[in-house]
Formats: structure tokens, sequence, C-alpha cells
């Protein structure tokens, strides 16, 4: 049964239906095919109750800090400071795109919003500078992907409501692995560009001066990141409480900056309500299919099916992170999120696995699946950015380094799973 369902799902999404409702769809199809429509029938008082979720609600939160952090400029002021630090190595100002999508992804939360806020300033260097415009269209498209991995992040927040893990051990055991892999975006760029010398374009001017005279626009996006994650471990917060500090601590920040108006404010406003309504959405659309899925017996299903298969604990998870590259490559990672988790997780942990290291290797996962045509977010993202200056094509190539180091961040993580249990393991346990 569950490769029809996949399959069902898979046609519905390509057939240009939205997520949520080709979710919504199978869910009711199968409620009519197997319990007569009576599931349908408490949907109300079903989606009611999980939407009322306390930790959903950091949800609109971490985006609204997103938006207010780009409309009010402290952004582009953080993007031209990194440029001062970063540019000396070999390919200048697409180091400067991977930092300053790390540092915005410690504030926002969001792969999409960092890539589309660190897009926006810098795409027009390619021409002024003359860098290799594949390769930096596909360093903005991967160094967005660190969105969902360095806390706080919205997709951590998700996986630990639908499989009831911590989330503050999900922010901390994301913190290593995304700057280990902001390390391999970096060697990949170096490497590129030595081997092709031109790709590194005209290199950027400066001095230490201007170095130390722009560190003041470092500050605020650090500041942010300490009031948010710095109030989850001083117990001060939990995530929802933490990600509302942000909110008010991004606007005392606009306020200083002079940008805090009305118009600005709407702006963020409206571009929140905009994300937030799309994303819960297809959260309890999802939530309402696993349930279905599993009142029905097709979780038990694969977990017998995967038993009966005989496969060492290890061989299992290489088959699952196959399955994920693949799966990715055709949907969208929220989507990805809430179909499989909650069918794979069960199996995860029945084969021994830590639940916090399996969250991470799924986020990684998930980023690949950001970067991957036809269906990777962030490629379309960063094309936008070019307003229709080029075929989509030099994203998606642009992005292949960069796939292939998150193939070996992958790696790495199956052989070293402490580098990320290691911090939840001092705090926590």
């Amino acid at each position: 049964m569950l490769h029809w369902i996949i399959i069902i799902l898979l046609v519905l999404i390509f057939a240009a239906v939205p997520v949520a409702a080709a979710l919504g769809i199978l869910s009711l199809s199968l409620d009519q095919l197997y319990m007569e429509g009576r599931l349908a029938r408490a949907i109300g008082e079903f989606t009611w109750d999980k939407s009322k979720e306390f930790i959903l609600v950091a949800i609109p939160m971490f985006i609204l800090l997103g938006e207010i952090m780009l409309r009010a400029g402290i952004a582009k002021r953080m993007y031209e400071a990194v440029v001062e630090w970063l540019s000396w190595l070999p390919g200048g100002l697409m180091h400067a795109n991977i930092g300053s999508c790390a540092i915005f992804a410690a504030s926002s939360g969001s792969s999409v919003a960092t890539a589309a806020t660190v897009g926006t300033v810098a795409y027009p260097e390619v021409a002024k500078r003359r860098y290799n415009e594949r390769l930096f269209l596909g360093s903005l498209a991967a160094g967005g992907t660190l969105g969902i991995l360095i806390p706080p992040s919205i997709s951590l927040i998700i996986y630990g409501l639908i499989t009831d893990t911590s989330v503050p051990e999900l922010y901390l055991a994301g913190i290593l692995p995304g700057l280990i892999l902001s390390l391999l975006f970096i060697s990949a760029i170096v490497i590129a560009c030595v081997m092709r010398r031109g790709w590194g374009g005209i290199p950027v001017k400066t001095s230490w001066r201007r170095r130390i005279r722009v560190l003041p626009d470092l500050i605020p996006p650090v500041l942010l990141f300490g009031v948010v994650v710095g109030s989850i471990y001083a117990g001060v917060a939990t995530p929802t409480e933490a990600a509302s500090l942000g909110v008010v601590f991004a606007l005392g920040l606009a306020a200083w900056t002079r940008s805090l108006t009305l118009r600005m404010l709407r702006e963020a406003f409206e571009g929140t309500m905009r994300t937030t309504a799309m994303i819960m959405l297809i959260i309890l659309a999802a939530v309402f299919l696993n349930f279905i899925l599993g009142f029905i017996g097709v979780t038990q299903g694969l977990l017998d099916l995967i038993a009966g298969l005989g496969l060492t604990p290890m061989q299992t998870m290489l088959l699952l992170v196959v399955f994920y590259l693949i799966l990715g490559m055709f949907m969208e990672t929220l989507s990805m999120l809430l179909t499989t988790v909650p069918i794979v997780f069960p199996i995860v942990v029945h084969m021994g696995f830590d639940p916090v290291w399996f969250g991470i290797m799924v986020t990684v996962l998930m980023e690949t699946a950001l970067i991957t045509p036809p269906i990777g977010v962030n490629l379309y993202v960063v094309q936008g950015v070019r307003h229709g200056g080029g075929p989509f094509n030099d994203v998606a190539y642009g992005a292949l380094p960069f796939v292939i180091m998150m193939v070996v961040m992958v790696g790495i993580l199956l052989a070293f799973p402490q580098l990320a249990l290691w911090l939840p393991t001092m705090v926590y346990r």
C-alpha cells in the first residue's frame, strides 16, 4: 500500500497541486477507502487540537524576525561587513555569501529568507567584479541552506514537535555540524578558484582600518543570536518565548537604526502572514495524513517490512540516506519532513539511533534537497534574484560542488555521530 501512497503523492505534486492540498486530498481519500470517512468527521477537532500547540507559535515569530532584519537594512550592513573580513580568500565575495548566510541563519531560522536576503544584496557584484556566475549563484543557494541547520531553526522546531524530541537539544546539536558545513562550502570555493583562477573575479581591496570600522555592523546579528539562543540555555525562556524576545530585540535594533516605520512594519507583517499561512496549512495537512497512516497500519507495516529485510542498523541508515537524496529531488523540504519522518522515525529509534542525531542527519539531507533540481526551492529563490538575467541551469550547475560537500557532511555524521551529540551530552545528559 505504501508504494501506491507515495506514487499518488508524487503525481499530485507533479501535477502542480499545492502541497497542502495534495496532502489533504490523499488523507481524505485514504479515510474514505479504509475508514468509510469516519476520521474526516473529526477533522475540525483534530486540526484545532494540533494547531494550538504552544511551540508552533515560534514559527511566525522567527519568520517575523527575519522579515524585520531584512527590511530594516540590518542584513545588508552585515553583508558589507563580512565582505571586508572574508574577501581576501580565493573566491572573494563568494566566501562573504557563505559567512553572511551563516550569520543571518543564526537569527532568522529560514533557508528561503536567508538565500533571498543575502542574494538580493550580493548578486549585483557578479558583473561588477567578473565572478564566475554559476559558482557565485551556487554559493548563494548553498549558503541559504544553513538557515535550517544553524539554530534557531524552524525545521528543527517542527522535527521536535512531530517526534517529541527536545528542541533545545536539537539546537545545540546543530551548531557544530552547521559550522563544519560552512567550512566545507568555503573549501569548495577555494578549491574551485585555485583550479580556475579566473572564477575568483577582481579582488576586493580592503584594509585593517576598514575592517575595524565595519565591526559594529556585525554586532546586531551576534547580539540577536545571543538573545534568542542564550535565553533558552540560560533557562529564561522556552524556544517559543525566545523567538518572541528576538522579535522585540529586532524591533529595538530597527528603532536604533531609525528604520522602524509603519511602512516597514506593514511589509514585515504581510510577509510573515503569507509565509506562516503556507507553512501551517502544510503542517496540519501532513499531521492529519500521518495520523491516518498510523491508524490504518501503514507505519507498522513498513516497520515489519524493513525488519524482514535482515539489514544491519547502518545498512538501514544508508538505505534511508539514499531514499532522502532521491526524494529530495522531487519534494519540497517541509513536505518531505512532515510526510516521511513520522514513518521512518520509529524505524530509526527501533534500530538504536539517537533521535537528536537523526534530527540533524535529516536536516542535512533536507538542506541537500533545497539545492537539487528540479524542486530545489533555494535554486528558484536565487534564480528569482536575477530577475530573468539568465537560464535556470546556471544556478543548478553552480550548486553541484556544494551538493557534493553536503554528501561529505552526511558521511562525516555517519562516521562521527558525536559531532552532533557532544554539545547536547555536555549540557543535558
